[in-house]
């Protein structure tokens, strides 16, 4: 089994070679040409992730990862539209970010180059397979896909298609490989061919990110959890905070970016909280509250006492953690104790309290008067992203095309020595 998974690794490298020199042209044919192939393939598609659900559901999988691993007519024209926005994008590959000449008269250039081999490992999601190629191969990239085998059937349908793009514009096979088996041995032999892949991106609970984190022998991107927090300050805009808790909590709430807990200023706590637990109580959502926040909630049903573990948690359900602070300071020391890196955000009017709360703070995103569910590549204006790194390396936050790049320098001299 590893030996084969060397050969897989290896064959990835080579095309990677071939891959880092394709034109632009040729990348963005292959994406197009995918999209289309994707369209002509959908009764095939469907009947595959069909046979992936009931397997999943017959081995009581969960209702959230079964709505993950789901394929629909609408989500395979969404992965369609997505192959031809990032084809649109521009090509990271090549591109000069600084240009300079030193005193010795050489002239020096700071340009993006391809990573090489990326290894994504991801769990349920299917799209993922498709997703994760088209941004590692227009920057350039080879990419090993190891999906979750609730997705098995699903994602060797979507590799295949890959695989016949790739070779329909002459461009290598094995730019792709899509790794089917859930031996955990092959996994941990992957992780330490370090001179075959160059980057693992783990994507998906935080059981399997600590197991890759652990057992890596190569450069991984991190990201246990989101704990995101949204801090509502002295001076905040109450119905502009009361928004921004809300739907940060309710509009997507299995996703890494979604509000988990609201720190709350003392000084505006009695006019917020009534508000947000009878907003809350709408929605359907739990609150964990402490002693302050509880006080000021009264006898609300939806309301109940918070632990210590409900600090930190990122609980990917309708449930919130609140908390009211003393002040600036108390938040702030709240974030540093419990922050997963990924997203926080204030709610203020008062500049010089956001501009602090911006320096301070050093999560992958800091936003003020807006939801944390921004922290996502698209909406951050990247196109795409192939997942929100919270290891502070040369890419923290999104991961989009630049993301999967890294710079080095090209010297243009005329027969300097030294």
């Amino acid at each position: 089994m590893s030996e084969r998974i060397q050969d897989i690794a290896r064959a990835a490298r080579r095309a990677s070679v071939k891959v880092a020199d394709l034109p632009g042209a040729v990348r963005n044919a292959v994406l197009l040409d995918l999209a289309e192939r994707i369209g002509a393939c959908q009764p095939e598609i469907l009947a595959a992730n069909a046979q992936d659900l009931a397997a999943a559901e017959a081995a009581g999988v969960d209702g959230p990862k079964l709505k993950r691993l789901l394929l629909t007519p609408e989500s395979l024209a969404q992965m369609r539209e997505g192959l031809r926005q990032v084809a649109a994008l521009p090509d990271p590959v090549g591109q000069v970010t600084r240009s300079y000449t030193v005193p010795s008269g050489l002239h020096v250039e700071k340009v993006r180059t391809p990573l090489g081999v990326i290894a994504m490992i991801y769990e349920a999601r299917p799209g993922v397979t498709v997703d994760a190629f088209a941004l590692c191969f227009k920057a350039g990239n080879a990419c090993l896909l190891k999906g979750g085998r609730e997705a098995d059937r699903s994602n060797r349908v979507l590799a295949g298609l890959i695989r016949v793009s790739l070779a329909a514009a002459g461009a290598p096979e094995d730019a792709m490989a899509a790794l089917t088996s859930s031996d955990r041995e092959e996994l941990r032999t992957m992780l330490t061919l370090s001179d075959d892949i160059d980057l693992v991106i783990p994507r998906g609970g935080e059981a399997l990110i600590r197991f890759v984190h652990e057992h890596a022998r190569i450069p991984t991107i991190q990201h246990f959890k989101g704990v995101c927090h949204v801090f509502v300050d002295r001076a905040a805009d109450l119905d502009k905070a009361l928004a921004i808790v809300a739907t940060g909590k309710t509009s997507s709430p299995a996703t890494c970016n979604t509000t988990e807990c609201v720190l709350i200023h003392a000084d505006v706590a009695p006019a917020f909280v009534p508000r947000l637990v009878e907003r809350a109580a709408s929605d359907g959502v739990t609150i964990r509250a402490d002693e302050r926040f509880a006080a000021l909630a009264g006898a609300a049903a939806h309301v109940e006492p918070a632990t210590d573990g409900d600090w930190g948690t990122e609980y990917l359900d309708l449930i919130l953690a609140a908390r009211v602070v003393e002040d600036f300071e108390a938040a702030l020391a709240h974030i540093h104790h419990h922050t997963s890196n990924h997203t926080e955000a204030i709610v203020t009017e008062d500049r010089p309290t956001a501009d602090a709360f911006c320096r301070r703070v050093r999560s992958s995103c800091v936003l003020v008067n807006a939801s944390t569910r921004f922290n996502d590549g698209f909406q951050l204006g990247l196109g795409a992203e192939i997942g929100i790194s919270t290891s502070r390396i040369h890419a923290y936050g999104p991961m989009g095309l630049e993301g999967l790049t890294i710079e080095r320098f090209v010297v243009v001299g005329d027969g300097q020595t030294r």
